[in-house]
């Protein structure tokens, strides 16, 4: 089973974090954190990494319904959606895949919640 979803887009780095979070609101969510790798490697070890930027995308409602059917599943929520620029240029938008994360919980109230969610997070990168 696979632990992401990706997308290789035809848009800037920056481009491509505007686009996702818009995509993300279409679909419910909203972006609760922001981590700058690249910055923070820089600052704590003075490496140079290419942009990458790790998004913490949250459905409230959907999340609701999961914490409710099992309220350990915090520890796999947000939803982290990356966006990176590789090194010959490419961008890539990838999201966890939910699906896969929860059958590791092993509630199969979580089945339906993941599926919705994995959907939700196909159409988003579809949208790019």
């Amino acid at each position: 089973m696979t632990y992401y979803i990706a997308k290789t887009v035809t848009k800037t780095y920056e481009e491509a974090l505007d686009a996702v979070t818009e995509a993300l609101k279409g679909e419910g969510f909203g972006v609760l954190t922001e981590i700058d790798v690249r910055e923070t490697l820089k600052k704590k070890l003075d490496v140079d990494f290419p942009k990458y930027k790790i998004l913490g995308a949250c459905n409230p409602p959907l999340a609701l319904k999961a914490l409710t059917a099992e309220n350990q599943v915090g520890v796999l929520l947000p939803c982290n959606v990356v966006v990176q620029e590789h090194k010959d240029g490419r961008v890539e938008v990838s999201a966890m895949d939910p699906a896969g994360a929860m059958a590791m919980v092993g509630n199969t109230e979580l089945d339906a919640i993941a599926t919705d969610v994995r959907g939700r997070l196909e159409r988003v990168l579809a949208k790019l």
